[in-house]
Protein backbone atom coordinates (compact mmCIF):
# COMPACT_ATOMS: atom_id res chain seq x y z
CA UNK A 1 0.00 0.00 0.00
CA UNK A 2 1.28 3.61 -0.69
CA UNK A 3 2.26 6.35 1.62
CA UNK A 4 -0.67 8.29 2.75
CA UNK A 5 1.32 11.25 1.17
CA UNK A 6 1.50 10.04 -1.54
CA UNK A 7 -1.94 9.33 -2.12
CA UNK A 8 -2.99 12.51 -1.04
CA UNK A 9 -0.80 14.54 -2.92
CA UNK A 10 -1.73 12.15 -6.47
CA UNK A 11 -5.78 13.10 -5.04
CA UNK A 12 -4.79 16.77 -5.19
CA UNK A 13 -3.20 16.51 -8.42
CA UNK A 14 -6.08 14.84 -9.65
CA UNK A 15 -8.09 17.85 -8.98
CA UNK A 16 -5.98 20.28 -10.01
CA UNK A 17 -6.38 18.68 -13.18
CA UNK A 18 -9.75 18.43 -13.27
CA UNK A 19 -9.19 22.18 -11.78
CA UNK A 20 -7.76 23.46 -14.94
CA UNK A 21 -9.19 21.42 -17.37
CA UNK A 22 -12.62 22.36 -16.90
CA UNK A 23 -11.96 26.12 -17.71
CA UNK A 24 -10.14 24.93 -21.07
CA UNK A 25 -12.91 22.65 -21.67
CA UNK A 26 -15.19 25.26 -21.62
CA UNK A 27 -13.12 27.86 -23.70
CA UNK A 28 -12.91 25.31 -26.27
CA UNK A 29 -16.88 24.94 -26.18
CA UNK A 30 -17.77 28.13 -26.36
CA UNK A 31 -15.73 28.87 -29.30
CA UNK A 32 -16.43 25.80 -31.32
CA UNK A 33 -19.36 24.25 -29.83
CA UNK A 34 -20.12 21.42 -26.92
CA UNK A 35 -19.70 18.49 -29.14
CA UNK A 36 -16.43 20.04 -30.46
CA UNK A 37 -15.04 21.08 -27.27
CA UNK A 38 -15.76 16.91 -25.78
CA UNK A 39 -13.77 15.69 -28.86
CA UNK A 40 -10.88 17.98 -28.59
CA UNK A 41 -10.68 17.20 -25.12
CA UNK A 42 -10.77 13.32 -25.49
CA UNK A 43 -8.52 13.60 -28.42
CA UNK A 44 -5.84 15.40 -26.73
CA UNK A 45 -6.58 12.56 -24.10
CA UNK A 46 -6.05 9.93 -26.29
CA UNK A 47 -3.34 10.97 -28.24
CA UNK A 48 -1.47 11.73 -24.17
CA UNK A 49 -2.40 8.29 -23.04
CA UNK A 50 -0.94 7.04 -26.42
CA UNK A 51 2.53 8.27 -26.26
CA UNK A 52 3.20 6.05 -23.19
CA UNK A 53 1.92 3.00 -24.73
CA UNK A 54 3.67 3.17 -27.37
CA UNK A 55 7.26 3.27 -25.54
CA UNK A 56 6.47 0.68 -23.68
CA UNK A 57 7.31 -2.54 -24.59
CA UNK A 58 4.33 -4.93 -26.45
CA UNK A 59 1.78 -1.51 -26.32
CA UNK A 60 1.53 -2.30 -22.14
CA UNK A 61 -1.57 -5.02 -21.12
CA UNK A 62 -4.09 -2.94 -23.88
CA UNK A 63 -4.97 -6.50 -25.73
CA UNK A 64 -6.46 -7.55 -22.17
CA UNK A 65 -9.10 -5.25 -22.57
CA UNK A 66 -11.39 -8.09 -24.01
CA UNK A 67 -11.41 -9.70 -20.04
CA UNK A 68 -12.84 -6.44 -19.03
CA UNK A 69 -16.87 -6.30 -17.92
CA UNK A 70 -18.26 -5.28 -20.78
CA UNK A 71 -20.27 -2.44 -18.69
CA UNK A 72 -16.82 -0.92 -18.08
CA UNK A 73 -16.27 0.19 -21.78
CA UNK A 74 -18.90 2.91 -21.43
CA UNK A 75 -16.30 4.63 -18.98
CA UNK A 76 -15.70 7.41 -21.87
CA UNK A 77 -19.69 7.95 -22.13
CA UNK A 78 -19.18 9.67 -18.89
CA UNK A 79 -16.66 11.95 -19.66
CA UNK A 80 -18.89 12.96 -22.33
CA UNK A 81 -21.07 14.10 -19.48
CA UNK A 82 -17.99 15.59 -17.10
CA UNK A 83 -16.83 17.87 -20.01
CA UNK A 84 -20.39 18.48 -21.72
CA UNK A 85 -22.20 19.38 -18.36
CA UNK A 86 -18.55 21.93 -17.20
CA UNK A 87 -18.67 22.98 -20.18
CA UNK A 88 -22.19 24.42 -20.23
CA UNK A 89 -22.15 25.28 -16.62
CA UNK A 90 -19.34 27.22 -16.08
CA UNK A 91 -20.47 30.21 -18.00
CA UNK A 92 -23.65 30.47 -16.42
CA UNK A 93 -21.90 30.08 -12.48
CA UNK A 94 -18.38 30.26 -13.11
CA UNK A 95 -15.35 27.75 -12.79
CA UNK A 96 -15.35 27.47 -8.47
CA UNK A 97 -19.32 26.89 -8.48
CA UNK A 98 -19.11 24.52 -10.82
CA UNK A 99 -15.99 22.61 -9.61
CA UNK A 100 -18.01 22.48 -6.83
CA UNK A 101 -21.22 20.84 -8.27
CA UNK A 102 -18.64 18.32 -9.69
CA UNK A 103 -17.20 17.60 -6.13
CA UNK A 104 -20.88 17.10 -5.01
CA UNK A 105 -21.71 14.58 -7.24
CA UNK A 106 -18.46 12.56 -7.24
CA UNK A 107 -19.05 12.70 -3.08
CA UNK A 108 -22.25 11.42 -3.32
CA UNK A 109 -21.32 9.08 -6.10
CA UNK A 110 -18.54 8.20 -4.09
CA UNK A 111 -20.08 7.27 -1.35
CA UNK A 112 -22.76 5.23 -2.91
CA UNK A 113 -20.17 2.95 -4.70
CA UNK A 114 -18.10 3.10 -1.57
CA UNK A 115 -21.06 1.78 0.51
CA UNK A 116 -22.58 -0.94 -1.45
CA UNK A 117 -19.41 -2.07 -2.55
CA UNK A 118 -20.07 -1.09 -6.68
CA UNK A 119 -17.40 -1.32 -9.16
CA UNK A 120 -15.29 -4.39 -7.24
CA UNK A 121 -14.69 -1.54 -4.48
CA UNK A 122 -14.24 -2.23 -0.86
CA UNK A 123 -16.59 -1.36 1.14
CA UNK A 124 -16.77 1.45 3.03
CA UNK A 125 -20.64 2.19 5.17
CA UNK A 126 -21.75 5.41 4.90
CA UNK A 127 -21.12 6.58 8.68
CA UNK A 128 -22.59 9.97 10.04
CA UNK A 129 -19.18 11.58 9.94
CA UNK A 130 -19.37 11.10 5.70
CA UNK A 131 -23.02 11.99 5.67
CA UNK A 132 -21.62 15.60 7.92
CA UNK A 133 -19.04 15.91 5.04
CA UNK A 134 -21.30 15.67 2.37
CA UNK A 135 -23.82 18.04 4.09
CA UNK A 136 -21.38 21.05 4.79
CA UNK A 137 -19.91 20.00 0.94
CA UNK A 138 -24.05 20.64 -0.13
CA UNK A 139 -23.90 24.01 2.31
CA UNK A 140 -20.64 25.42 0.38
CA UNK A 141 -22.26 24.94 -2.75
CA UNK A 142 -25.17 26.54 -1.34
CA UNK A 143 -23.31 29.89 -0.52
CA UNK A 144 -21.22 29.13 -4.17
CA UNK A 145 -23.77 29.91 -6.50
CA UNK A 146 -26.77 31.93 -4.13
Amino acid sequence: MQSIIVVVLVGIAAGFAVGVQAPMASLISGRLGVLEGVFIVHLGGAIAALIPLLLVEGGGNLKGWRELPPYVLIAGFFGLVVISGISFTIPEIGATATIFLVLIGQLVIGALIDHFGWLDTEVRPFEFSRALGVAVMFFGVWLMVR
